[in-house]
């Protein structure tokens, strides 16, 4: 089960003497922990950051901190005994229930987890005994607690849109395998997430209440009381941890007690005060304008904001909020909530907030330009702000619209269970998709065993999503200029392509297989192979990857007591088909028009990308091999980074550079791949002979299974390979003029069908 093996972890760095106490630096981080477990209006927490930044220590050492719960003896739910309206219905039939107590329970949710292990089943071992029960999924574990999802910009759409409808009303309905059960699941909802491996899906990302971003310690000190503290535990992967602070840091676990009884101390005075912690009208004003004038959408951003505000001040033992607790809250609440249009950056919290309340000192708010200075020590903001020019500069990894989809804090509930493809399945008799949630929530997980839980107001969230595009000013695909080939000197730098745009031009109206509106991932077929959503079941005479609560209904329609051979079925399942498009582009130093529009292309599709989560990759060579600049993402300000400055050669090695992508493919594994080829088809560096060698390369790509478009900057004439490519991979052969994303995209269509 996996609540023991974290429970086990958890054991092991508890005798490895990594508290909550002890983690080195991590400020930010420990300070939205100890918000969240203190009120539980607070519903929910993302952290942002950096591998073996002690994301996932922090998370599990936070629960030493909680208070035991009273629970309900024999639930499965642990539901409250002295809060009828949070009981399950079972227990609300029960006159006098017995009760203990038990740890706030933190249950991790992996990424691999099936639809049924989160929500729950038919009992097969009650089936085959000839009850009919029902055996409770992770979220039933996770009531009252916290959930933990690690990497959870990675979990599948399926399981995603089941959080959203649990999350958004603190109950859990299962309409499945002949089950029809409802029970509450009102949990604490903490991801962590590394920007560098792609996006969170919108509507969850509103979900979290405040989001904190960690990085590795940069101080020289604190990576020694780092590497001191992991070659202490053993030598074990330990994460940044030490003494507390002002303790003796050669005291060692002792001390670490210390510091977590004080913690737990704070912790339990915080939520006795919290009730009383007055926020002034003028705080409330306050915030309101700052959350309206930083573009956030709905009202969640002002809620979290205000509630956020109301904890630290409690955390600090005061009953009246003063301004750097709104600092503190804001600077919290609102990075990701904050809009920005794809490939641009969003504005810095930090430089809102200080521009918010400086400004008032004097009257009024300043020109961003005119700011005091009093910004954040690393200037991201500062510097994104002062920029122009190159739509795709950006470098804050909070950037991304946001929609909001209703819940604890307004807004309709159902709105979370409309995507299409949580729809798949409703008219199959297996598979009935989880009933809309029609109430909303009064309050988050309960952490502290007391059944209280704070008020939350009940408000209409509106969302304008936008879906925006880069801007640029002329075509993407200018004449080759007179420029000539020079190959780069030691220490010369890449030269800025500048600001790329996809071809002005208009595209084929019939042209087949192209998406015409976003936001519905292509599927690929029922595949019992097949990781996703189960849409029904068939018979099987294979003992393997048996359904048993299929098969034990198909027992029980014969009237059968036990379950044969024949009765034996399997899932049937639909994926969601994520499609790779692979630019691999001749960045020679005369390509630079070519490049331009390979770059105008991928701005483009990346926007289509952002809403579908498909992925782009980009794969540039030139001099003596290829470069992967930005491997396969969905990110928009990941390829922002990586595709700022495009490097120049003065040779072309064409067939390193369709080797690489062969190598991105064979590691990345799409549903279906496309790879856009873009070269003038003179090859002159290779091993062996260039033809021949482009020529291998070039059916690899074919034996991968990739749809290849070779767009021919070399004005069509028969100098190059770029017919020798087409013809080796059955591509397609088109024009410079002819590159736009709607062509490619009308090849990840066919791509998808194949």
């Amino acid at each position: 089960m996996i609540e023991y093996s974290e429970r086990k972890k958890a054991s092991h760095d508890r005798e490895s003497g990594l508290s909550f106490s002890g983690i080195v630096g991590q400020e930010e981080l420990k300070r939205a922990l100890l918000a969240v477990a203190a009120n539980d209006g607070l519903d929910g927490l993302l952290i942002r950051g950096e591998k073996g930044t002690a994301k996932s220590t922090a998370v599990r050492a936070l629960t030493d901190l909680l208070p035991r719960q009273a629970v309900v003896a024999d639930c499965p739910y642990g539901c409250p005994p002295d809060a009828p309206e949070r009981q399950c219905e079972r227990c609300r039939e029960r006159t006098d229930p017995p009760s203990t107590e038990r740890p706030v329970p933190l249950v991790t949710l992996p990424l691999g987890a099936t639809r049924e292990r989160v929500v729950g089943t038919l009992s097969v071992s009650d089936a085959l005994a000839g009850e009919y029960e029902f055996d409770p999924g992770l979220l039933a574990r996770a009531n009252r607690g916290i959930l933990y999802v690690d990497e959870v910009n990675l979990l599948d759409d399926h399981l995603v849109d089941v959080l959203l409808d649990a999350a958004a009303s603190g109950v859990n309905r299962v309409e499945r395998d002949g089950v029809s059960v409802s029970h509450p699941a009102d949990f604490t909802l903490v991801g962590t997430m590394n920007p560098e491996e792609g996006d969170l899906r919108p509507q969850l990302r509103d979900r979290f209440a405040l989001q904190a971003t960690v990085t590795a310690c940069e101080g020289v000190d604190q990576r020694v009381r780092v590497l001191n503290r992991a070659i202490g535990s053993g030598g074990h992967d330990a994460p940044t941890s030490e003494p507390p602070d002002g303790g003796d840091r050669t005291a060692g676990s002792s001390n670490a007690e210390d510091g977590s009884a004080t913690r737990r101390e704070q912790l339990r005075t915080a939520r006795e005060l919290l009730p009383g912690v007055e926020l002034s009208t003028e705080f409330k004003r306050e915030i309101a304008e700052l959350c309206r004038d930083s573009g956030t959408e709905g009202h969640r951003a002002d809620i979290a904001t205000a509630r956020a505000a109301m904890t630290f001040a409690a955390l600090d033992g005061r009953s009246k909020v003063i301004e750097p607790d709104v600092r503190q809250a804001a600077e919290l609440a609102l990075p990701h909530r904050l809009r920005s249009r794809p490939f641009e950056d969003a504005p810095d919290p930090e430089e809102l907030v200080d521009d918010h309340f400086d400004g008032e000192g004097e009257g009024g708010h300043e020109d961003e330009g005119e700011a005091d200075g009093e910004h954040s020590e690393d200037g991201a903001g500062s510097e994104a702000a002062g920029e122009t020019g190159d739509p795709i500069d950006g470098s804050d990894d909070s950037t991304g619209e946001t929609e909001g989809p209703g819940g604890r804090d307004g807004g309709d509930a159902s709105e979370s269970s409309t995507d299409p493809e949580s729809l798949e399945g409703r008219n199959d008799p297996d598979e009935a998709r989880e009933g809309p949630p029609s109430e909303a929530r009064s309050g988050g997980s309960d952490l502290n065993g007391t059944g209280s839980s704070a008020a939350n107001g009940d408000l209409e969230t509106e969302s304008d999503s936008s879906d925006a595009g880069a801007d640029g000013e002329g075509p993407a695909d200018d004449p080759d200029d007179a420029t000539e080939a020079s190959p780069l000197v030691p220490g010369q730098s890449p030269v800025e392509i500048g600001a790329g745009r996809a071809p002005d031009l208009t595209a084929p109206k019939a042209v087949e297989g192209a998406r015409t509106s976003g936001g519905t991932r292509a599927q690929t077929g029922p595949d019992v192979d097949s990781e996703g959503v189960r849409i029904r079941t068939q018979r099987t005479d294979s003992a393997a990857d048996v359904d048993a609560a299929a098969s034990v209904r198909a027992a029980a329609a014969r009237g059968a007591s036990s379950v044969e051979s024949r009765d034996l079925r399997q899932s049937v399942r639909r994926s969601d088909a994520a499609a790779l498009v692979l630019f691999v582009v001749d960045a020679s130093a005369s390509m630079r028009p070519a490049m331009r529009a390979a770059k105008g292309a991928v701005l483009e599709l990346l926007k289509d990308a952002y809403r579908q989560r498909d992925e782009v990759g980009f794969v540039a060579f030139a001099g003596d091999g290829a470069d992967v600049l930005l491997p396969p993402t969905n990110s928009v300000t990941l390829a922002a980074r990586h595709l700022k400055e495009l490097p120049t050669g003065d040779r072309t090695p064409l067939p390193a550079g369709l080797r690489t992508a062969g190598d991105v493919l064979d590691r990345a594994e799409p549903a279906a791949a496309v790879v856009v080829v873009v070269t003038d088809g003179r090859a002159n560096v290779a091993e062996g002979s260039p033809v021949g060698e482009t020529r291998a390369a070039a059916r690899r790509l074919a034996e991968l299974g990739a749809h290849v478009i070779v767009v021919d900057a070399g004005g069509g004439g028969k100098a190059g390979v770029s017919g020798l490519i087409a013809d080796e991979t059955d591509g397609t052969r088109v024009p410079l003029s002819a590159l736009s994303a709607e062509r490619i995209d009308a090849a990840v269509g066919a791509a998808r069908e194949s």
